[in-house]
């Protein structure tokens, strides 16, 4: 059996990582500022974000510590600069599910947020062969 969402995820502001996350059995939805996702997080259900501590228009993590007051169990990854001592005590201590610094690789951003919905013995499409409706390549995440 294939299964072809298992979650939707919310990203903000960490659009050059989105492409990281095509390969998962998630639907993304891609915000650029905190102002947009907190809109759409009013008409949109998701069951994860993943976001940058510091966004264009909410420095220091005030979307997070926004998000956490209203949905305290929803699980967030977060980025935070690397070498930056305070804001990853400051993500930690707002209840994020895991903390990743900007250098962080693509493998291990993939196998966070993996870990962090429960996927690890999903199987990854990697690429449909169309003519014959079959799977060419799968990974187990």
């Amino acid at each position: 059996m294939i299964v072809l969402i298992r979650a939707t995820v919310m990203t903000v502001g960490i659009d050059g990582r989105n492409e990281v996350l095509k390969e998962l059995p998630i639907q993304l939805v891609k915000m650029k500022t905190g102002a947009e996702a907190v809109c759409s997080l009013k008409n949109k259900k998701v069951d994860s974000v993943i976001s940058n501590w510091n966004l264009d228009d909410m420095e220091d993590g005030r979307f997070l510590k926004k998000l956490k007051a209203i949905k305290p169990d929803i699980p967030t990854i977060v980025f935070v600069k690397a070498g930056d001592s305070r804001q990853e005590i400051a993500a930690r201590s707002i209840g994020s599910s895991a903390v990743l610094t900007d250098q962080a690789s693509d493998e291990l951003f993939r196998k966070t947020v993996s870990n962090v919905l429960g996927l690890k013995n999903v199987v990854a499409i990697k690429s449909i062969s169309t003519a014959a409706k079959k799977i060419v390549k799968t990974e187990k995440l």
